[in-house]
């Protein structure tokens, strides 16, 4: 399966660029990569450490947590409002799966979602409109306000 990206789909729209990732572990370092080089020329102001690994986090998640019966993509998407960055993350899970978890101290496991809710400004899972799942977090102050 090819890897593709899609950037500055028009110039009206709020969305900055998009990926779409065959569902295999090589995914996600090529999201962190891609997520990297293709946020640059808007010179955030917050951190894109941070964004890189809640993306990190979520492709990991919809990779591993991500069913379907036919073949399937993670679908990433970036968008600016304002001077906030939400990402979101596609994948054909069932949205009722997706669950903040506190593991215990020797659980390999389950702290993703308790890492985005502790970084971003927010976040939320739901219904995907490419069906299945979305899971999606917001960075305030992404970007300076205009001046």
């Amino acid at each position: 399966m090819a890897y593709t990206i899609d950037r500055h789909p028009c110039e009206d729209s709020p969305r900055l660029g998009a990926m779409i990732l065959p569902p295999v572990g090589e995914s996600v370092p090529r999201a962190r990569r891609w997520f990297r080089k293709f946020i640059a020329p808007y010179n955030q102001a917050r951190s894109v450490d941070d964004c890189v690994l809640l993306i990190s986090e979520l492709v990991t998640n919809a990779v591993v947590h991500g069913k379907s019966d036919e073949p399937w993509v993670v679908r990433v998407e970036w968008f600016r409002q304002g001077t906030t960055l939400r990402v979101e993350v596609h994948n054909p899970g069932l949205p009722a799966n997706v669950r903040l978890r506190r593991p215990d101290a020797d659980d390999a496991h389950g702290r993703g979602l308790l890492l985005v809710d502790s970084i971003a400004d927010s976040w939320h899972a739901g219904p995907s409109h490419f069906g299945g799942t979305v899971v999606s977090f917001e960075m305030a102050d992404a970007w300076p306000p205009p001046p």
